[in-house]
């Protein structure tokens, strides 16, 4: 069974999740005037879109979110988490140094314990407590963009885990302890 958005967001209303208590305090990579960050995306799974500012003049945007939440649940149990705002920002922040203006494409999002485990059993590449599972986590492509140079970019402006998996064309991106890896 299927959340449409209005149920959604009540849902996350009256469950906090949209609250300050999961927002993390990501650094601030903008200038004050900054006016709104958007981001373009495309599921790669379900051929969804989204072009959606999130925050706009010093806050974020319930509605904004709510629809990347949506956008990034995983599809495969059709289930929507929060996620973490510092990872979004620090999307955000690649897409600018590498001056992207295209639809970010999506690989992987929310993942629930299940289908954490379900990929696990695949690949070697799976962690087992993937930040996936705690919406704190992104692997992503930009298309028409060198893979090598969008990871340079995130290594520069990531506060968390950046995984570079050139073979698979994607990059990771967290908002766990710092380090990187190369797969």
């Amino acid at each position: 069974m299927g959340v449409n958005r209005r149920q959604f967001l009540q849902w996350s209303a009256a469950s906090g999740l949209l609250g300050n208590g999961l927002m993390s305090q990501a650094a601030t990579l903008w200038t004050p005037q900054q006016e709104a960050r958007t981001l373009r995306m495309l599921n790669l799974h379900t051929g969804e879109r989204a072009n959606v500012t999130y925050w706009e003049k010093g806050e974020y945007l319930v509605d904004g979110l709510a629809e990347l939440y949506l956008l990034m649940r995983d599809h495969r149990q059709n289930l929507i988490a929060a996620i973490d705002v510092g990872v979004l920002d620090q999307l955000h922040c690649i897409n600018q140094l590498v001056g992207n203006d295209q639809e970010v494409y999506l690989i992987s999002g929310y993942r629930s314990p299940k289908t954490n485990d379900m990929l696990r059993g695949k690949s070697h590449n799976v962690a087992k407590h993937s930040l996936h599972m705690k919406g704190q986590a992104i692997d992503f492509r930009i298309p028409k963009m060198n893979l090598r140079h969008v990871h340079k970019a995130a290594l520069a402006s990531a506060d968390g885990g950046v995984g570079y998996y050139p073979r698979s064309g994607y990059l990771h991106l967290d908002v766990g302890r710092k380090r990187r890896w190369s797969v």
